[in-house]
């Protein structure tokens, strides 16, 4: 009755539209009124006169259907007619306490988390002022740190300049024995080196000897002998 009901409706705002204007959307506007007042859409699936409920001890239900998480859903598509306890789709002591400390987690109250945001507050406030005690630090030590790199700076120079003089020495030293220039890298010249080298050697510590014999020498002369001397 209802249908028919919107059937002479859709008929009479057709003929109402058609009066108005005889262009061709009219008519289609006419029928896809007529289609809609036509629709007679299927009842939904779900049998509440007799719910499928699983038999938990058969071999051949799925286990996902014997899960507290597939109980909660039937009760709660078909109710009180599932058979399922109420009571028992509410969590258990061991899964309340895991979703309280979930919540506690990700969820903190709001002392909690003004606690929290002050403890963060107050480690970067430390950080930044250790940075920054580093910094005055380093610029209060960067004269001495420039007052050392121009010195080692300079010394470098100096030992390059008397090692090259040495070089310089040596060379003209082979050129003076052997009456021809040699290549630093040849077995002569290192072996000429060699030996200068063990003679500066010897004649350093025969100095060295020389002085502590003058030393033990000085020591040993008694104070008025040196008077009377004088």
């Amino acid at each position: 009755m209802a249908a028919s009901v919107l059937r002479r409706r859709a008929a009479v705002l057709c003929r109402t539209l058609n009066g108005i204007s005889s262009l061709k959307p009219a008519t289609s506007r006419c029928g896809l009124l007529l289609q809609t007042a036509s629709y007679n859409p299927r009842p939904p699936r779900i049998n509440l006169a007799e719910p499928y409920i699983p038999d938990k001890d058969s071999q051949k239900t799925p286990e996902w259907q014997k899960t507290p998480r597939y109980d909660r859903k039937l009760y709660g598509r078909y109710g009180s007619a599932s058979g399922i306890d109420p009571a028992s789709l509410w969590p258990n002591h061991e899964e309340l306490d895991r979703t309280i400390a979930e919540e506690s987690e990700w969820h903190p109250p709001l002392e909690v988390m003004l606690k929290n945001i002050e403890i963060k507050e107050k480690e970067e406030t430390e950080k930044r002022l250790a940075k920054e005690r580093l910094i005055a630090a380093n610029m209060a030590k960067m004269p001495k740190m420039i007052a050392d790199w121009r010195r080692e700076k300079r010394e470098g120079k100096l030992k390059q300049k008397e090692e090259k003089a040495r070089r310089d020495k040596l060379l003209s030293q082979a050129r003076e024995r052997f009456g021809y220039a040699l290549d630093p890298r040849s077995p002569k010249f290192l072996e000429m080196v060699a030996e200068i080298e063990k003679e500066e050697k010897k004649k350093k510590k025969l100095v060295k000897r020389k002085l502590k014999e003058e030393q033990a020498a000085a020591s040993e002369t008694p104070p008025a002998a040196a008077s009377s001397s004088s």
